[in-house]
């Protein structure tokens, strides 16, 4: 026997008696089958409703082979059982899935059809077949769509059969049904649909497109309705005010004003940048200075504990931009890193030598003849890596005036 679905005919209905009709355990939990009830399952999009069956929480509500299941927190006893329906999320669930039939028939005269919906935690979407709407496109569905609401038309709902179904303008004819419950929101749209809906327009609220997405030749639009719509306007307008007064503009003037923040910024940033890498350059004299010579090429070696991976990069081409500069350069951190550099005028292939050396960390390394990366995770022997390149290094030249 199919459970009689109470929420087809009062979707305000949130308090009723029903009998158990079979008891269950799905995925460990108790659960029941009744004759009658109030809860929707979730099905087609919408989720399902919470509440309590004889005074226990319901975690879930299920449609399994057109038997509708509860899912509870815990055992319930007796044959007959009160259920209590939580309103706030019925009445949200009923204000975003009346908006989105509203919403979908206004971006339908716009030539694009709804393919699927969805109603999330906090955030609904509608999936369109039509790729290339424009911001002003939208708004003006929008606007639309609040216009059907400010009218506070009636919503219908009619039982048919297939046949009779094919006699309204349906955005999309139901298959495999002896009967069809369409939902009408008067003289606008007319859909097939078994989900719990408001009784007029005007208790949707507000109609809200947050956000759009093209992907490929589909459009995904992210929507809010009702409470949502006003609880996202609330918190907007807060963070907004905030701002102007962090900013001391108003609201309106936020633009021009963060706009000059950002310039400022932005100057402020490639001064540093330029100040940075003044310091790096003299930083790299300091230390070739202070090298040690291998044949004609003066030789930094240095591990650096703890400082950013791309300033240590920096440093090295620095060096390397000098005369017979070469940068044998270590990062200790989470792993050893290696870093070597030599100037345009040397022979010697850095790629194939900081392989060797990374090999020495237990790990990898490569990269072009005078500019190679590498690294692995024995930190404490980078010292080691770095000493046995200086000393690859001296062979090198030494191979090199041989060969003279």
């Amino acid at each position: 026997m199919a459970t009689e679905r109470l929420y087809y005919n009062d979707p305000f209905l949130l308090s009723f008696t029903a009998r158990v009709v079979e008891r269950l355990v799905v995925e460990g939990r108790p659960a029941v089958i009744l004759d009658r009830t109030a809860f929707y399952p979730t099905s087609g999009g919408q989720p399902d409703d919470r509440g309590t069956l004889g005074g226990i929480p319901v975690r879930e509500v299920r449609e399994v082979e057109g038997e509708i299941v509860h899912i509870l927190e815990g055992e319930v006893s007796g044959d007959v059982l009160p259920g209590e329906v939580e309103w706030k999320r019925r009445f949200d669930h009923m204000q975003q899935h009346t908006g989105q039939h509203i919403l979908s028939q206004a971006l339908e005269r716009r030539g694009a059809s709804t393919s699927s919906f969805h109603i999330g935690e906090e955030v609904s979407t509608i999936d369109l077949d039509r790729g290339d709407f424009s911001p002003q496109e939208l708004a003006e569905a929008e606007d639309e769509a609040n216009a059907v609401v400010f009218e506070d038309r009636p919503v219908w709902v009619h039982w048919v059969t297939p046949e009779e179904a094919s006699q309204f303008p349906l955005r999309k004819l139901p298959a495999g049904h002896e009967r069809v419950r369409i939902v009408e929101v008067e003289g606008y749209d007319w859909s097939p649909c078994g989900g719990t809906h408001c009784t007029r327009t005007g208790q949707v609220g507000p109609i809200r497109i947050v956000h759009s997405e093209r992907r490929g030749a589909e459009t995904r639009i992210a929507f809010l309705c009702g409470w949502r719509a006003l609880r996202d306007a609330r918190w907007k307008h807060d963070m907004l005010t905030r701002l102007g007064l962090f900013l001391t503009v108003g609201i309106p003037h936020l633009p021009s004003a963060v706009a000059r923040l950002a310039a400022t910024a932005e100057e402020a940033r490639k001064a540093l940048e330029q100040t940075q890498q003044a310091l790096l350059r003299y930083e790299a004299r300091e230390l070739y200075g202070q090298a040690e010579s291998v044949g004609r090429a003066r030789v930094v070696r240095a591990v650096f504990p703890g400082r950013p991976w791309e300033e240590v990069r920096r440093l090295a081409r620095e060096i390397a931009a000098l005369p017979g500069g070469v940068a044998l350069l270590g990062s200790a951190g989470e792993e050893g890193r290696l870093c070597f550099a030599r100037s345009e005028g040397l022979s010697w292939d850095m790629g194939a030598l900081v392989r060797e050396a990374a090999a020495r960390l237990g790990g990898r390394g490569g990269g072009r003849p005078h500019d190679a990366q590498g690294g692995g995770p024995e930190v404490g022997r980078l010292g080691e890596a770095l000493e046995w390149a200086v000393g690859r290094l001296r062979a090198w030249e030494e191979a090199e005036r041989g060969s003279v």
